[in-house]
């Protein structure tokens, strides 16, 4: 300042660069050196914040050694291990984007994102390096390629970090330039890349700890994968944000979580619906002690009441979250003190986002009338990886999701606007018909669709895992005084599971293709 007047700067805050904004490692591991930050129990391994800035450092040297500058992407295809937090804090440092791939794609599909974000370098864990040989093979892509080898009792070193210097100055870096590239959650179609940008994670972190409360002294097991926004942006990067601890395994099976919450005092946990379920269902439920849980979040979809219930009679408070790749994902938050009854909500709006919902034209609608979701705030992503999505990024992010908030101020999510249909004029909610039905004692899992008929347009038809026993006569019996008569399924189908989409959720789509009218059940 000359004169006691600012400095004139072309920059704003976002676009200015920063040495702290690539340093997260290094500032934390500065503040709390000696605090565990990552244990993988399956390895007995435990990594300091100190230990995990030297390993960034000398993964930052090995990729510059490989060629990769700033703003160049790194793939890695493998479940969680420390690794990847290895490969998140060295492309911080060294300006270049990091893109987790999920070993869970098909064939084409992983081709065809390797095409498209065209990586200089990519690890794979040896499990899945046929599938990407085969993908690489059809994608013409040429990046260097470094395997991560399996074995639980031995490290690996697939980029030969050991012999390189554990010193590394972080690249000055803005927080609106992208770091990480992450698959949408989409079952339809090749999934779109998401950039996000450092901005955006840290904004994201600093609502989580200051919405959720996370503490310094909070532990949690990562249930969700690497290659999905809820592996970093739930917890893991918040927690890293706060010096908290992460307990990695390659793959969360229930009963290991289970084992983790109990042995490590596990404070904070947030799973899939189905996840949650799993263990709730789970030989070792009862014997698990869960008195260390602070709280437990539903992430990824909503849980049904008999699950929320499970857990609340073990003593656990238990919230629904709600998020997107394109957004947060920890956008809504339960305030303290709640009324038990708002648990089918997301909350409120966390420190950091502001929500509106609106109607096919636009405009606002009234309080508890349904409208589509749209937020705002710094921690949305950027756009997609070589697509300007204008209706989805254009200020206010569309999410696609209907939702409606109560007298009270708290949001209920209301499903996807693309699984809603009309019958006889009347809107269906199949989210909020799935809520009933699997409040019968029979039923495990729910999907409704609409299928079509010749005078009201379109008709429910429910596909539910549940005892070969039920049958629709049952169903519509029991929802009679639970939805609407309009929504009352009139086709009903059991089965004993229901699709997958890879992160943990009912892949809804592949039930109505298999399920539907031109389908087979």
């Amino acid at each position: 300042m000359l004169g006691g007047q600012p400095d004139a700067s072309p920059h704003t805050h976002d676009d200015r660069p920063y040495e702290w904004v690539g340093a997260w490692s290094q500032r934390r591991a500065r503040l709390t050196p000696n605090r565990v930050a990552v244990e993988e129990p399956a390895d007995n391994a435990a990594y300091t914040y100190a230990d995990l800035d030297e390993r960034a450092n000398r993964t930052a040297r090995a990729l510059r050694g490989l060629g990769v500058g700033s703003g160049d992407r790194v793939a890695v295809l493998s479940r969680n291990r420390v690794e990847l937090v290895d490969l998140f804090f060295a492309t911080a440092k060294t300006g270049g984007l990091l893109a987790p791939l999920s070993h869970r794609l098909a064939e084409r599909d992983l081709a065809a994102v390797v095409a498209d974000i065209e990586p200089s370098v990519v690890v794979v864990e040896t499990p899945f390096e046929a599938e990407l040989i085969d993908a690489l093979d059809l994608s013409d892509a040429d990046p260097t390629v470094r395997s991560l080898p399996t074995d639980d009792d031995h490290r690996y070193d697939p980029l030969g970090i050991d012999r390189y210097d554990p010193t590394f100055d972080a690249v000055e870096t803005a927080l609106s330039d992208p770091h990480l590239l992450l698959h949408t959650g989409g079952s339809t179609g090749t999934p779109k890349e998401t950039v996000l940008t450092h901005g955006s994670i840290y904004w994201n972190a600093f609502s989580t700890i200051t919405s959720w409360g996370i503490r310094p002294d909070d532990v949690t097991p990562l249930v969700f994968p690497m290659f999905h926004t809820g592996g970093w942006n739930i917890l893991t990067l918040p927690f890293f944000g706060m010096g908290a601890r992460v307990l990695l395994r390659r793959e969360a099976h229930p009963e290991r979580v289970l084992a983790d919450i109990e042995r490590e005092a596990a404070t904070v946990l947030v799973g899939t619906p189905t996840a949650l379920a799993e263990m709730a269902r789970h030989d070792v439920w009862a014997a698990t002690d869960l008195s260390s849980l602070r709280f437990v979040k539903s992430g990824g979809g909503p849980s049904r009441e008999p699950v929320i219930e499970a857990w609340r009679e073990r003593g656990v408070d238990f919230s629904q979250g709600y998020g997107l790749t394109e957004f947060g994902p920890n956008n809504f938050a339960m305030p303290e003190d709640a009324p038990p009854e708002k648990v089918g909500s997301v909350g409120v709006p966390a420190m950091c986002v502001d929500f509106r919902l609106v109607g096919e034209a636009g405009d606002p609608v009234a309080r508890d009338e349904v409208g589509e979701l749209e937020l705002a705030g710094p921690a949305a992503a950027a756009g997609y990886w070589g697509d300007a999505d204008e209706r989805t990024f254009n200020g206010w992010v569309s999410t696609g999701d209907l939702a409606r908030v109560d007298s009270d101020g708290y949001v209920h999510i209301e499903g996807r606007i693309d699984d809603m249909f009309v019958t006889a004029g009347e809107n269906v909610y199949p989210q909020r018909v799935e809520s009933a039905i699997v409040e019968h004692p029979d039923v495990e899992a729910a999907v409704v669709f609409g299928i079509p008929h010749d005078r009201l347009g379109a008709v429910p038809k429910a596909v539910v895992v549940a005892d070969d026993s039920l049958t629709l006569a049952d169903l519509e019996s029991f929802l009679e005084p639970r939805v609407a008569d309009f929504a009352v399924p009139v086709a009903l189908t059991v089965v004993d599971s229901l699709p997958d989409s890879g992160t943990g959720k009912i892949d809804r789509v592949a039930v109505k293709e298999r399920f539907g009218p031109t389908g087979g059940g």
